[in-house]
């Protein structure tokens, strides 16, 4: 007989593994109610052209697509993005501004399995469209620390790098460079750190070597750290031949900056975030800030990502809206967590187990027992007659708090003992009591 086995790159979750994750998820949803963003959901098979549309013909290797029954060519979900782009594109005027969206949801990815990637993974997404301003970036990175420090990680166990595509077009315009080498630029910039030099070759292989006096500025504003470094490149910009249209949208383009910068300062959050130029984020797709978290020990990949990318809805057939968004992946998180020691140990059995002495008594339980889980109660129970010695070990390792004994004796009395498992103390209440009693119990009323 065949053994079958999980796709390679996909998971399954045991009830133990599933608990961790839907703990997971209960604070990330936690974390976006408190902020104020609504939870939406969308299918997971979308048509193959949203994607295409979006990141060229190219993004096809990378996905799971197929042609369905009905001959259309479709494909499971490998982003949320263009998704929310389309649900908020078709309703847009009737949305309030700004809309302030989030969901967690499975996709999927045809790549290359490595450590915190699989090809099907779970993602945070949250967005914010019809926001300009770098109000909705201010929104966002503090929702996004926030789905951080709630499981107890700190400014020691991660970081949010910040950067600007637009003052990288800005700053490469002024060096006079057109769009398609700023945008090769900004594809070795966005690989320099992992391959050094070797992520300026695909750059040379199109347009030629790169000007020396050019890749030393750029490498040097690649190491932009702080307001105060964007200020000395842009009188660097200004002094220079090609710099005073550049320069003007770099003077007008600070005051974003310091407005976002001091918003984080303001809500005590300038530890978590560091200015980093070294970070563009590979989609073409993204128009301005963007922001990366990762690790402080830097022994993980990236743990969430995201930007501004205004003119995408549009792209995709929506009205012209500006938005920003960001997503956080389950994977590479819950490495963090358990790195850290924070992936705290659950139980998932019941609060109260109930020890039944016969039939007779079985029968007299079952009113209670289905009373109490109406109450919201978690209750369990041997389903086979069993004897009391052994009820009691089952009781004490299903991580129960409480037990309730239903023996004949008992219910002659009108009766029923309610065992305290911990202190391993017991009371009797009467029968019309069992209900109030567990609940004043486990209450610690």
């Amino acid at each position: 007989m065949a053994t079958f086995q999980t796709l390679p790159g996909f998971r399954e979750f045991y009830p133990e593994d599933l608990v961790r994750r839907n703990h997971i998820f209960r604070l990330w949803r936690q974390s976006a109610n408190t902020f104020g963003f609504a939870e939406y959901d969308a299918p997971v098979l979308e048509p193959l052209e949203l994607y295409t549309a979006k990141s060229g013909p190219e993004i096809e290797g990378q996905l799971f697509s197929f042609t369905d029954k009905g001959g259309r060519q479709v494909a499971l979900r490998p982003e949320m993005t263009p998704t929310v782009c389309r649900l908020v594109g078709a309703k847009a005027s009737a949305l309030k501004r700004p809309i302030k969206w989030f969901s967690i949801g499975e996709f999927y990815r045809y790549e290359r399995m490595q450590k915190g990637r699989g090809r099907c993974f779970h993602q945070f997404n949250a967005d914010i469209f019809g926001e300009p301003g770098p109000e909705a970036e201010i929104e966002l990175i503090a929702l996004l620390i926030q789905c951080f420090s709630s499981f107890g990680l700190t400014e020691q166990d991660f970081h949010v790098r910040l950067s600007d595509r637009n003052l990288w077009f800005y700053f490469l315009a002024a060096l006079g460079l057109d769009e398609a080498r700023i945008r090769g630029v900004l594809g070795a910039v966005d690989r320099y750190e992992k391959y050094g030099d070797e992520a300026f070759k695909p750059y040379a292989e199109q347009f030629g070597p790169l000007e020396e006096s050019h890749k030393a500025r750029i490498l040097a504003f690649l190491k932009i750290n702080s307001l105060e470094a964007i200020e000395r490149v842009l009188a660097e910009v200004e002094s220079g031949a090609n710099g005073s249209a550049a320069a003007g949208s770099m003077r007008a383009r600070l005051a974003d900056w310091r407005k976002l910068l001091g918003a984080i300062e303001a809500m005590g959050l300038t530890k978590f975030v560091t200015v980093d130029f070294g970070v563009v984020r590979g989609l073409a797709y993204y128009t301005g800030f963007v922001f990366e978290a990762f690790d402080r020990k830097g022994e993980l990949r990236a743990l969430a990502g995201g930007g501004r990318y205004d003119d995408l809805v549009e792209k995709l057939g929506g009205p012209a809206l500006p938005a920003v968004g960001f997503a956080i992946g389950d994977m590479t998180f819950a490495l963090l967590l358990e790195q850290r020691g924070l992936t705290p140990k659950f139980v998932a059995g019941p609060e109260v187990y109930c020890v039944i002495g016969g039939e007779a008594e079985r029968l007299a339980a079952f009113g209670d027992i289905h009373a109490l889980r109406a109450a919201g109660f978690r209750v369990d129970y041997p389903m086979k007659d069993l004897a009391f010695g052994k009820q009691f070990k089952v009781a004490a390792e299903s991580g129960a708090k409480v037990a309730l004994i239903y023996g004949s004796d008992e219910l002659a009395r009108g009766v029923v003992k309610l065992r305290d498992l911990t202190a391993r103390s017991e009371v009797e209440v009467p029968r019309n009591e069992v209900a109030a009693a567990v609940r004043d119990f486990l209450t610690g009323a």
